[in-house]
């Protein structure tokens, strides 16, 4: 393997493009089909001598930002940009997480939590850590969230699911808003330092682009109530939800967020969607 997997992924993803698939002329005199190295620097904002020491691994270290436009210059898909960040992670040494830097968000669920999801039925209840892995869910929430694809990937995320899955433009009407909270939520749950946090604002950085970092930077405060969130659901049409959070005390930074209908409509859009008898979901007076 290369010592230098980040500036052959580079030179390799470049040389593959041609000018036409960037919006580019062809131009004449043109030794390879694939793009130059000043097209690509011009492209991503960046000089041709820094690209330059990037592919030849005489700087090993670029910016998540860099990152970032390198990957939107040369077009890549969501896995590409993931297989980018392992390049980067492999040249420079660190890895995907930073060994001993940090304890790693709790993902081990204790028994008691378990059985208090299970006594939640048929309430959609979700536990999940502090950097919004899924850990345990009803399967209230499961035919809840399910249908809508955040349940597809083995692992679980939120954070993953908002900004890298377009379904969650769809299924979420209020995008924006289901956006800052979430970015407001991974702050207050973790230290500034956080080596763990650091390589997911890392990945998104990559994957979702502006969309999360504009957000990042910005810097939001949770708000204290989240109040009625609305959901648009392929089976059960659009359902207004009111959430609570629950932080759990010696559970290393997890929480339970449990969603509530917040209209009669969506009581009984809930109930079908869970296969119990009408009522079992009521609304909560405020």
């Amino acid at each position: 393997m290369s010592d230098n997997e980040l500036g052959l992924f580079l030179r390799t993803r470049r040389e593959s493009l041609t000018p036409a698939e960037v919006g580019l002329p062809h131009g004449t005199r043109r030794r390879t089909p694939g793009l130059r190295r000043s097209e690509l620097a011009t492209l991503a904002g960046i000089s041709v001598e820094y690209l330059a020491r990037l592919e030849q691994g005489r700087d090993r270290r670029p910016s998540p930002q860099v990152l970032a436009a390198l990957a939107d210059a040369l077009r890549l898909s969501p896995r590409e940009r993931l297989a980018l960040l392992h390049a980067e992670k492999s040249t420079n040494g660190t890895g995907l997480l930073c060994p001993g830097a940090g304890r790693p968000p709790a993902r081990t669920v204790r028994p008691t939590l378990r059985a208090v999801l299970d006594r939640l039925e048929p309430t959609p209840a979700v536990l999940v850590n502090r950097l919004s892995e899924v850990l345990a869910y009803t399967t209230g929430y499961e035919r809840l969230f399910g249908p809508l694809g955040l349940l597809d990937s083995p692992a679980p995320s939120l954070a993953r699911f908002l900004f890298t899955d377009p379904r969650s433009r769809t299924a979420h009407p209020e995008w924006d808003r289901a956006a800052d909270e979430l970015i407001a939520r991974l702050r207050t749950d973790s230290v500034p330092d956080d080596p763990h946090l650091g390589d997911l604002v890392q990945e998104l950085t990559l994957t979702a682009g502006a969309p999360f970092t504009d957000r990042w930077s910005a810097g939001a405060l949770m708000p204290e109530h989240t109040g009625v969130r609305r959901l648009a659901h392929p089976v059960a049409g659009e359902l207004r939800l009111d959430g609570e959070t629950l932080d759990l005390p010696g559970a290393e930074g997890q929480r339970l967020v449990v969603h509530l209908p917040a209209d009669d409509a969506t009581s009984t859009a809930l109930d079908a969607l869970t296969g119990r008898r009408p009522g079992a979901l009521r609304v909560v007076a405020g």
